[in-house]
């Protein structure tokens, strides 16, 4: 095991890894900016070291200062959480060469899967269904046409790296077609420097489906079951639940296999998402890999029992995995939350700002990760998220009504919130039932 850690990312996912690291004997080095230099969540630490100013390109993203102060701190290994770096093959290599172990997958396991026209070619290698579209990236306007009227409208050009909804535009037609990919390509290149963007059949009514999987050296590969992220907005998700509540045995099985293969193809190791879109008929698709801890982690920790993060430490620093397939059991449903500094009335408009009151609620089955308080001043320079707040219940049922009070009790004043949205979301006969797909907060919003 490691002695020292440097953890490279910030908020609530750095708080995290700060408790895994105690809870492990392992000192840990927080990584911060001039804009989070009075977060509290710094203190629980055992070390702090700026990194640069507030702009992420010339801190959480800026390499040499990480490395810098990695070798400042005396560090044997730097965890990029999520966001930033995390999914950067060139910082893992980076890292390599600097003789400091990356807590994630290696960098050419990061260069094959990071690049979604790559995954997809794997996947279809494995014979694991993938949705139609380019074998690879499109490279000019006549080819994207030619694919297009092959596969049939919708259709969505993607961006080859990346994530997050940025560099993704749906084309219902050939002229959106022609004025959606220009811009595609220039939202690409600016996000993540690769200006390549593939195409992919837009699938109606989809439900969105990852799989929690941990890899370790030694080549074990498990999966610790699904994750619902239908309920999204721009395509980044806001609610996430496990299990997937319209999965049959036969498809959860399908679902698990799938993913452990394309992660063993892959030489996966540490934490990462196998992500699937499923439709209406019930036949599932990859879409891509992710190839980190996910924000929505809990989510499984909470019906598994199992430190994901602890894992990930661990096989990271060359152990094995600590159980077997057969030793992971799920038991209830859980359901997570991003509490997002956001106004969702106002096409969820970041809301920075000072917190003026906080309260957490609590109770059986509520857990709350968040690096924020009362006093906290939510910075403009990254991700508007402030709170996950994750709930456990026996069944389904029981955890969405657990989800309703806590976060009733949940008190946030001095900026907008998600938490009316949800509110909305968890009283409405669409979700109860469980019918709901990627399309369900834009139509949730139409109606209001």
């Amino acid at each position: 095991m490691f002695s020292r850690i440097l953890i490279a990312s910030r908020g609530e996912i750095a708080l995290r890894i700060i408790r895994a690291c105690k809870e492990l004997g392992v000192q840990s080095v927080a990584a911060y900016s001039q804009a989070d230099a009075g977060a509290l969540y710094l203190d629980f630490a055992d070390y702090k070291i700026c990194i640069g100013p507030a702009e992420p390109a010339q801190s959480y993203l800026n390499m040499p200062h990480i490395i810098a102060a990695a070798e400042v701190m005396d560090v044997e290994a730097i965890h990029p959480g999520y966001g930033f770096l995390a999914e950067s093959a060139q910082f893992a290599e980076v890292c390599r060469d600097c003789h400091i172990e990356f807590i994630g997958p290696s960098a050419e396991t990061l260069r094959l899967m990071g690049n979604k026209a790559q995954a997809r070619q794997l996947a279809k290698k494995c014979g694991v269904p993938i949705v139609a579209g380019s074998d690879g990236p499109v490279e000019n306007v006549e080819e994207a046409r030619e694919i297009a009227r092959k596969i049939g409208f919708p259709i969505m050009i993607k961006a080859a790296s990346g994530g997050g909804g940025r560099g993704m535009r749906r084309a219902n037609n050939e002229m959106a077609l022609l004025n959606h990919l220009a811009i595609a390509r220039s939202e690409a290149e600016a996000a993540f420097g690769n200006p390549a963007v593939y195409i992919e059949k837009v699938i109606e009514r989809a439900r969105h489906v990852e799989v929690q999987i941990l890899g370790d050296p030694q080549g074990h590969v498990v999966h610790l079951g699904e994750r619902d992220c239908s309920l999204q907005r721009r395509h980044q998700k806001l609610i996430e639940e496990a299990p997937c509540p319209i999965l049959t045995p036969k498809l959860r099985r399908r679902l698990g296999d799938d993913a452990v293969r394309i992660a063993t193809t892959a030489k996966y190791h540490g934490a990462g998402t196998v992500e699937f879109l499923v439709d209406p008929e019930g036949r599932h698709y990859f879409i891509e890999m992710n190839c980190r801890i996910q924000v929505e982690h809990p989510v499984t920790e909470m019906v598994t029992g199992i430190d994901i993060v602890r894992e990930q430490i661990h096989v990271c620093a060359g152990d094995k995995l600590s159980f077997a397939q057969g030793d992971v059991v799920t038991e209830g449903a859980a359901i997570e939350c991003r509490i997002n500094a956001e106004d969702p009335a106002n096409g969820f408009q970041p809301c920075p700002g000072l917190i003026t009151r906080f309260f957490l609620p609590g109770g059986p089955g509520v857990r709350t990760d968040t690096h924020a308080h009362a006093g906290y001043r939510i910075p403009s320079n990254y991700d508007s998220l402030i709170a996950k707040l994750i709930v456990h219940g026996h069944d389904r049922e029981e955890a969405r009504l657990r989800m309703r009070r806590a976060l009733e009790e949940f008190l946030i004043e001095g900026v907008k919130t998600t938490v009316p949205l949800y509110l909305e979301v968890f009283g409405h006969s669409a979700f109860v039932s469980g019918r709901v797909d990627t399309s369900f907060i834009e139509s949730l919003q139409r109606e209001g």
